[in-house]
């Protein structure tokens, strides 16, 4: 069967291979077949596998939907009475954090930082030293809106230290960048398929330490559908997840996972570094600026500055590069118009360098001056100078 490949250099669903896609196509079964639940507990075991966690001290627990719906199950169901979480927000995603729990009525601190530069962990400390009853840290370890690479290691440490525990949104890292649990500090962590591991829409997963999850079977019930504690128990007692799964995404995963094992931890990371210089180069060749200073960023995405040039538009540009098979996406910073490019998926540094001819072809279609114009300095933007 001939796929046509799209390069997709949005932040997810990720470009992915002919063979993951083809995996879906399966006979009809039903998911409460035991032949189905042989391929689920596999690949729970496989999920942590890939952050380094011991089985007999981490699990994952499968939801059906996006990556939100990980945020929503461990935000609501990970918060015992009398105690209040603590947001680290810096971006788009914490921001996301911040409205579940408000959605909730949960009580919450949210401490606001600036999008572009990493948190300041003394404030953070001092947080943690004036609010004795915080439960746990929640902190989005790659926020995706900006390229932004926060320190998830010592934030745990501090959760640690004052006796909170320590959940990160990985959905835009799991799989891409090593990650170790038990390096890294992390109680709980999130990711989806369409991501790290260039799966399709439709499974997401937490994984997470079993201890916290059976005591907060004794934690209030703020939701039905997305309680961690129930999930995970009606997985352990059946090897089936509690509602209708994505039975055809679930074989999709299973692939993609046999591929990521393929592949390597190392190498893929490699691969992925491979992307984003190939990204740079384009950048700095075009006189393109990022918001980020380049030691601040992941090294998954960049967020593009729009040039100043009054003949530029965004989408005239997104356009010119879809009908060609490349894909970019509008940023998400409050303060800057910014798009982004993303060094995610199944691609590598020969599909990058194509795309920057298609999109210099792009800017001189509508009369884009390259090297493209910033008419304000780099440092009243806050970004380095290439």
């Amino acid at each position: 069967m001939k796929i046509k490949r799209n390069i997709l250099l949005n932040p997810g669903p990720a470009t992915t291979s002919d063979s993951v896609k083809l995996a879906q196509i399966v006979p009809d079964i039903c998911p409460r077949e035991k032949e189905f639940q042989s391929v689920m507990r596999p690949i729970c075991s496989d999920l942590v596998k890939i952050v380094h966690g011991k089985e007999e001290d981490y699990t994952a627990v499968l939801f059906c939907g996006s990556g939100t719906v990980c945020m929503d199950a461990v935000l609501n169901s990970l918060l015992a009475d009398g105690k209040k979480a603590l947001v680290i927000s810096n971006g788009a995603y914490s921001r996301r954090a911040a409205d579940i729990l408000r959605s909730y009525g949960l009580p919450f601190e949210e401490m606001i930082q600036p999008e572009d530069s990493l948190p300041d962990l003394t404030l953070v400390e001092a947080v943690l030293k004036a609010n004795k009853n915080i439960g746990y840290v929640y902190m989005t370890h790659h926020e995706t809106g900006s390229g932004l690479l926060n320190p998830i290691r010592e934030t745990g440490r501090l959760a640690h230290r004052y006796g909170a525990f320590f959940i990160t949104d990985t959905t835009s890292s799991y799989a891409m960048m090593p990650v170790n649990v038990y390096e890294d500090n992390i109680d709980f962590c999130m990711a989806s398929a369409q991501k790290g591991i260039a799966g399709m829409t439709g499974l997401s997963y937490v994984i997470g330490r079993r201890d916290i999850i059976e005591e907060s079977r004794n934690y209030p019930k703020r939701s039905y559908y997305c309680n961690l504690y129930m999930q995970y128990a009606y997985f352990e007692r059946t090897g089936e997840m509690h509602f209708t799964p994505p039975v055809q995404t679930v074989y999709a995963a299973r692939q993609a996972l046999d591929e990521y094992f393929m592949e390597g931890e190392q190498k893929k990371w490699k691969r992925h570094q491979r992307i984003m210089a190939a990204i740079h180069e384009g950048e700095d060749r075009l006189g393109l600026k990022e918001a980020l200073d380049r030691s601040a960023q992941s090294g998954l995405v960049s967020a593009v500055l729009y040039p100043d040039d009054p003949e530029w538009n965004f989408q005239s540009i997104h356009d010119y590069c879809y009908e060609r098979g490349f894909t970019i996406y509008p940023g998400k910073l409050e303060t800057e118009r910014t798009f982004r490019l993303c060094a995610m998926g199944m691609v590598d540094e020969q599909d990058i360098r194509l795309f920057w001819d298609v999109f210099e072809d792009a800017l001189a279609s509508i009369g884009v001056r390259i090297p493209v114009i910033y008419h304000k300095a780099c440092n009243e933007r806050n970004v380095s100078k290439k």
